[in-house]
């Protein structure tokens, strides 16, 4: 296999408006990532778009022919991957293994999803599309009970209450606060948390991230190419790709608090680069909802079920901690425009690790685990990135 690098990244802003197009936010975001990699677009061989909603919420298929035009890209191989909201993920890996296996050189990924300009309820429906459409959504489930359910049953299994959970929140809107490119710049106090309304009992508002519109973008490359571009700074490589997956349908599982895909593409991930949990420096876990935050640090193997809330505690997953998370605010803070959230995560872990996340930098950061969630943790996709002197 070959060596793959990040060369290049962009972002629009994650906002709760509909200004812009779809096509208009994934043009914005590639031109930045091309232009921060100093790459012509005709040195482009292919586009991997990530978009879940499209083809509900604008009547929009085609998205990767679509932005390959309004991006100046083309006549270009360009194709749109769906894995609800791992899809940013996905493109992400579907382009790293064309490179890694010498079919390309240089490809862009584009993570896209345009949410607020419908209602709430016609979202929702979206959403829940990715969930068993005969065991959950077609009995009136969506994302936010599925996941109560997970929360009170972490509650009932482990004897935890709503104030274990809050320092996940806190966090997260801690380091939007410092993001210009997060939704929300405001922190959050225990008090605050734990007098947020109820949204499906026992999930407090500020247990949910936000509906939202946003596009990313990076431009990969192979390593001859990338030492051309990146001869005056760090070069940060993509040292792995994995994915797994799990029934959709909670009660298809035999632990409905053991994320075995989770567990699985962590450990492969990690045995892909030749790491450890210990030389993990960051983890950009997918907290859509806190309790997907415990529940991926437990499944992936940083804590013993039942302990990532008091792994949680003092400090030990801020910018200073023991494993910082949600470094630019996450999917709780920074926002959750589904099928671009995983590249938002790969932009920020290139961020990190290239010393270019200003406020948010974690010291000497020099690895990134990255974990991209479709459903209640039926589709994970992971990514290791690693900096190079």
């Amino acid at each position: 296999m070959k060596d793959v690098f990040i060369v290049g990244v962009g972002q629009t802003p994650v906002t709760r408006d509909a200004a812009s197009s779809a096509r208009e936010l994934a043009a914005t975001a590639i031109g930045d990532a091309l232009r921060s990699a100093g790459i012509e677009n005709d040195a482009v061989d292919a586009l991997f778009v990530g978009n879940m909603m499209g083809a509900v919420l604008d009547q929009q298929q085609q998205m990767g022919g679509l932005i390959a035009d309004y991006a100046g890209l083309s006549g270009i191989e360009a194709v749109n991957i769906e894995a609800a909201c791992a899809s940013g993920a996905a493109a992400a890996r579907m382009a790293f293994l064309t490179l890694a296996g010498g079919i390309n050189q240089v490809a862009v990924i584009c993570g896209v999803e345009r949410m607020t300009h419908r209602n709430r309820d016609a979202v929702t429906d979206a959403l829940a599309m990715a969930a068993d459409r005969e065991l959950e959504s077609s009995r009136g489930e969506s994302f936010v009970s599925l996941n109560a359910k997970l929360m009170q049953l972490y509650f009932d299994t482990y004897s935890k209450s709503a104030k274990d959970f809050a320092p996940f929140a806190i966090t997260a809107h801690a380091n939007a606060a410092q993001n210009a490119n997060a939704v929300f710049h405001k922190t959050i106090s225990l008090e605050d948390y734990l007098e947020s309304r109820i949204i499906v009992d026992p999930l407090r508002l500020y247990d949910v991230s936000p509906m939202c519109d946003g596009a990313a973008a990076i431009v990969i490359a192979t390593g001859e190419i990338a030492d051309r571009l990146n001869a005056n700074q760090p070069s940060v490589q993509i040292a792995a790709s994995s994915a797994a997956t799990s029934p959709v349908a909670l009660e298809r599982r035999d632990d409905m608090l053991s994320l075995e895909a989770v567990r699985q593409s962590t450990l492969a991930a990690l045995a892909q680069a030749g790491m450890t949990h210990d030389d993990v420096d960051l983890f950009e876990l997918h907290d859509a909802y806190t309790i997907m935050s415990a529940l991926c640090i437990e499944s992936a193997g940083f804590a013993p079920p039942g302990t990532a809330t008091e792994f949680a505690k003092n400090g030990r997953i801020s910018l200073q901690g023991e494993l910082p998370i949600s470094t630019m605010g996450g999917l709780k803070a920074r926002g959750h425009p589904v099928g671009a959230t995983g590249v938002y995560q790969l932009v920020e872990g290139y961020l990190q690790l290239s010393g270019q996340a200003a406020a948010n930098q974690v010291a000497n950061a020099e690895t990134a685990l990255l974990q991209n969630i479709g459903g209640t943790g039926s589709t994970v996709v992971n990514h290791i990135l690693r900096r190079n002197a």
